[in-house]
């Protein structure tokens, strides 16, 4: 009974001190001892009506002394600890703003029990881009006069381009998307994949020939493929790009894979950071992986993932499978990864300083990892509580709130069995964001469908759910 009572002052003391940080120690430890004496009194035990025997009275003040004085003990190091945290500094570069103590010692409690990273994102992000850059410069010497693809400058997507990956230092991946276009003579029309149903949208990209005598392609200096004569084009080494990375008339993901990868191979001694870092090119049958080494030793990972933007959007086509779907190698699966980055642009933007939206989407992303609910579903959460939730509520100081926001959020949803998708059917969208005309006027769809579908599926993610949760609150 009294270990109970114990337990529950200590959450007590820590959940009043985040809400009420600025009033004074000794009168919240007066407060909680009234409380105690009002809750340890209270008669709960009965023999028969009788009242408590003396024996058991003296034992009872006893054991209500005796937890007061570690009560008092447990004040004293409280208030050591918040003390202490008043001098630290917050891990991400925060210390110059001013932070009350209390909350950094949650947040710090926090930090430690899920051993939140801290990659040096941004700077390691500069550097891929400039890479990248770079060896995309050199495609374009050497393909400019081919009827290969047009590669177009890669977008940053995924949590570490967004700022907020959950994954260690040397495990965090810096997902690119390429852009494709196609090359002069060419064009691509983009027909809805009928091989069969898949959770996610799938595309199939069909590549025509177009004359390139007259019209927007017009060009003296290129042979016409529907003009001029098949020998003409084999003594100029003209090759269609239908012929090359085309499955029948359709883009070929795992041939565009290989032979970007081959390229990388070849060209990289001519990349300005090959003086810096050694590379090597990564299996991978539908983007080019590759893990960059400098000499001392540190390692990161970068991913280029083909893509085709559907009609002037931020929505593209991209040649990279799920884990869960496997489709053919002409099959482009719908992404919303570039809409999503840019969001999170937008929000950096019009967000106050040190916003600690990105630090909830990375402790929450700690704490479910490994559990049956997705990241993308934790994501989807918080990206609806940046639109519903005023940014100015987003400040650092409100970081425990925000938490409990997002968990709250999530656990109705689950309840619900209904989690909205951000991209469709969203009156809350953000102008800044482009999107296709039937996007606005879809229903939503539902992320959590499968838990509609199989009661068990759902009980078991609910008593799953409230076993993290009770963690993340009482864990200590």
């Amino acid at each position: 009974m009294i270990i109970l009572i114990l337990f529950w002052l200590v959450q007590w003391i820590c959940h009043y001190i985040s809400v009420h940080p600025d009033e004074d120690l000794n009168q919240q430890r007066t407060q909680m001892l009234q409380e105690l004496a009002h809750r340890t009194m209270e008669p709960s035990v009965s023999f028969g009506g009788a009242v408590l025997s003396t024996a058991l009275q003296q034992w009872l003040f006893w054991a209500i002394a005796g937890t007061l004085v570690m009560l008092l003990a447990l004040c004293w190091w409280l208030k050591r600890r918040i003390c202490g945290v008043d001098s630290s500094r917050d891990s991400e570069s925060e210390g110059s703003e001013e932070e009350n103590p209390t909350e950094m010692n949650m947040i710090w409690i926090f930090s430690r029990r899920f051993q939140l990273s801290v990659p040096k994102l941004t700077s390691r992000r500069r550097v891929v881009q400039e890479l990248l850059s770079d060896l995309l410069q050199v495609s374009h010497s050497l393909f400019s006069d081919s009827f290969f693809l047009v590669l177009e400058p890669v977008i940053g997507v995924g949590s570490a381009c967004e700022g907020w990956s959950p994954h260690k230092e040397e495990d965090v991946i810096y997902c690119m998307f390429v852009p494709l276009k196609p090359p002069p003579g060419h064009a691509f029309h983009l027909e809805p994949d009928t091989m069969g149903e898949m959770p996610q949208t799938g595309m199939r990209i069909r590549v025509e020939q177009v004359c390139t005598c007259t019209g927007e392609q017009a060009d003296q200096n290129i042979l016409c493929f529907l003009h001029h004569s098949e020998e003409e084009l084999k003594r100029n080494q003209v090759t269609s790009l239908l012929h090359t990375l085309c499955t029948g008339p359709y883009l070929d993901g795992e041939k565009i894979a290989l032979w970007f990868q081959t390229f990388v191979v070849s060209a990289w001694s001519v990349v300005p950071q090959s003086c810096h870092y050694s590379m090597k090119v990564l299996p991978s049958c539908r983007s080019c992986k590759m893990k960059l080494t400098k000499a001392s030793g540190t390692s990161f990972f970068v991913e280029m993932v083909f893509s085709v933007q559907q009609d002037g959007s931020d929505i593209f086509l991209s040649s990279q499978p799920t884990e869960a779907q496997l489709p053919p190698s002409t099959t482009w699966l719908e992404s919303y990864a570039v809409a999503e980055a840019k969001f999170f642009r937008q929000v950096a933007m019009q967000a106050p300083p040190h916003s600690c939206h990105l630090k909830c989407l990375r402790l929450c992303a700690r704490l479910l990892e490994g559990s049956g609910i997705s990241i993308y579903a934790l994501k989807t959460t918080v990206m609806h509580l940046l639109t519903l939730i005023p940014l100015s509520e987003w400040q650092h100081k409100y970081l425990l709130m925000r938490v409990d926001d997002i968990m709250h959020y999530l656990r109705c949803c689950l309840e619900e069995k209904r989690l909205k998708h951000f991209f469709f059917g969203n009156e809350d969208m953000p102008e800044e964001i482009s999107l296709p005309p039937d996007f606005q006027e879809a229903q939503p769809l539902n992320l959590f469908q499968h838990l509609a579908q199989n009661p068990a599926t759902q009980t078991e993610a609910l008593k799953e759910f409230d076993e993290l949760q009770y963690y993340l609150y009482f864990g200590f």
